[in-house]
This record gives C-alpha cells, structure tokens and sequence, in this order.
C-alpha cells in the first residue's frame, strides 16, 4: 500500500510540533522564574539572618575588647606601681652604697696623703743628707 502524505497534514503536522514546542518552552519559562524567585527569597532570609549574627557578634565583641582594655589598665598600673616602688627602692640602694664607697674612697686617700708624706719626708731627709754629704766634700775639695 502505497501512502501519499498531502500538504494539508504535513502542515497540520507542523502546527501542532510548533505549538508544543511553544507550550514547552512557556513551561521552561515559569519554572525557571519561580526558582529564581525562590533564590531570591532564599538570598534575602541568608542575608538577614547573616547581618543579626554580625550585629550580635559585633556586640560580644565590643563587650569583650571594653573588659580587655580594663583588665590591661589594671595591670598596667599595678606594673607601674611595682616598678615605681623598685625603682625608689633601687635608687636608696645605690645612694647607701655611693655613699659607703666615698667614705672609704675618703679613707683611703688619707692614708695615701698620710704614707705619701712620710715617704716624701724620708726623701727630704735623704736627699738633705746626700746634698750635706756633696757640700762637704765640694768644701774639702776646694780647701
């Protein structure tokens, strides 16, 4: 048997291939712009539940960065205060031990006076003795 297609349902055809090609892609359409809206929705729950958690942790956090600060102050100032207090301690310290190395720096020079001048008397009298000595023999020389 033998089929002879006419142009009447070859078009008949077509039409109804070019509507359901229309149909679907009307379908594809919708369904994408309702995923996009409910991105939409989901993007916008995301980004307000992410800005109350910052606000929060921004709070916690100023909260903990006053406390720390108060917390350094104190022990600043106690630090302060012992190295103050060391410091005074320190500096009585080395005036005691200034003024204990004078007295015997003190000491010491008058015991070198006094030896210098003995040594120097002994000298005198020593030289006196050889100047006696040459003058004597300067005087038996010329007589």
């Amino acid at each position: 048997m033998k089929t002879k297609f006419s142009l009447k349902f070859a078009l008949i055809i077509a039409a109804a291939l070019l509507a359901l090609t229309a149909f679907s892609y009307g379908q594809a359409g919708t369904d994408v712009k309702k995923a996009a809206d409910d991105t939409g929705k989901a993007t916008d729950t995301a980004a307000k539940k992410t800005a109350h958690a910052t606000k929060k942790a921004a709070v916690k956090t100023g909260d903990a960065t006053g406390t720390a600060a108060k917390d350094t102050g104190k022990a600043t100032e106690k630090a302060a205060d012992k190295t103050g207090k060391a410091t005074g301690t320190a500096a009585k310290d080395t005036g005691k031990a200034t003024e204990k190395g004078a007295e015997k720096t003190g000491d010491a020079t008058k015991t070198a006076a006094k030896d210098t001048g003995k040594g120097v008397t002994k000298g005198a009298k020593v030289v006196g003795h050889g100047v006696k000595k040459g003058a004597d023999k300067t005087a038996d020389t010329v007589k």
